[in-house]
């Protein structure tokens, strides 16, 4: 597989400017939800902080994003971002996502460079749930990156891996391929948080999602441990942690199939009457 194809199509930004890009842009009629999945700015802004430095040095920490609004598909996305620190051990960045001069999120890249362990743990283990060679091959998933794969398992918990992606020592389109792997991840762990949330109350489901139910992602914030591949499966461990006066808080552990721990996020969401 060559370079060209082991890289997301959205992840192709453009620069534009002195620390400005655009996100892939197609114009034509907005499907029936003109919204951009917030899973997709995520990994556009790692990808955007990734192509701002260029050299690989270093890799994501942690990103933690607001979403005061949302994103239309219809319309270009641009990302801004704005370099606080660079030092020898780490650095952060903001990134901002406009559309037409106005703000639809903004991040907090922090980004570190590799360092020998000091002290090592991990205090959560994988939940016991089937292996992803013992599920169905579900359909396409639009809550992770195109061409990638999901499995749930039940319970808030899900499989996913990303077959196309590259070598995760390589370089891609000028950055590591590890910000396009963790790219890749931070898209997939946007979309089963609600989900799960609805889970613990029968008689709810994500698909009265704007209809009956307002829902949306307020801000979410993942933090990368180990190195891992996408092309291989992880486990997607959710849980919804609480929910009230309109709001709901889950986290989500990331385990590749030896069981490490790999990433971890939280995100507080908007569940609430549309009327």
């Amino acid at each position: 597989m060559s370079p060209a194809m082991t890289m997301p199509e959205a992840f192709r930004l453009e620069r534009t400017a002195e620390h400005a890009y655009q996100g892939p842009f197609e114009p034509g009629p907005p499907p029936a939800h003109d919204v951009v999945f917030g899973g997709q700015i995520l990994a556009q802004m790692i990808m955007a902080s990734a192509l701002d430095h260029g050299d690989g040095a270093k890799e994501v920490k942690s990103l933690h994003v607001v979403f005061p609004r949302p994103a239309r598909l219809s319309e270009p996305i641009e990302y801004h971002v704005e370099p606080m620190h660079d030092g020898r051990t780490f650095g952060s960045d903001t990134v901002t996502c406009l559309q037409g001069g106005r703000i639809m999120a903004r991040g907090v890249v922090l980004t570190t460079a590799d360092e020998p362990d000091f002290i090592r743990h991990a205090a959560v283990a994988p939940p016991a749930v089937p292996g992803p060679d013992d599920l169905p091959a579900a359909g396409i998933d639009g809550r992770v990156v195109p061409g990638a794969e999901a499995r749930p398992v039940g319970g808030g918990h899900v499989w996913t891996r990303w077959p196309g992606g590259p070598d995760p020592s390589a370089r891609v389109n000028d950055v590591s391929a590890v910000a396009v792997h963790q790219g890749v991840l931070a898209w997939a762990t946007d979309g089963y948080l609600i989900g799960a949330a609805f889970a613990r109350h029968p008689g709810h489901d994500e698909s009265e999602a704007h209809r009956s139910i307002a829902t949306g992602v307020v801000s979410h914030t993942i933090s990368f441990h180990d190195r891992f591949d996408t092309r291989q499966w992880l486990l997607m461990a959710n849980e919804s942690v609480w929910a009230g006066r309109g709001r709901a808080h889950g986290r989500c552990d990331v385990f590749d199939r030896q069981g490490r721990l790999v990433a971890t996020c939280t995100q507080d969401a908007m569940i609430r009457s549309a009327g």
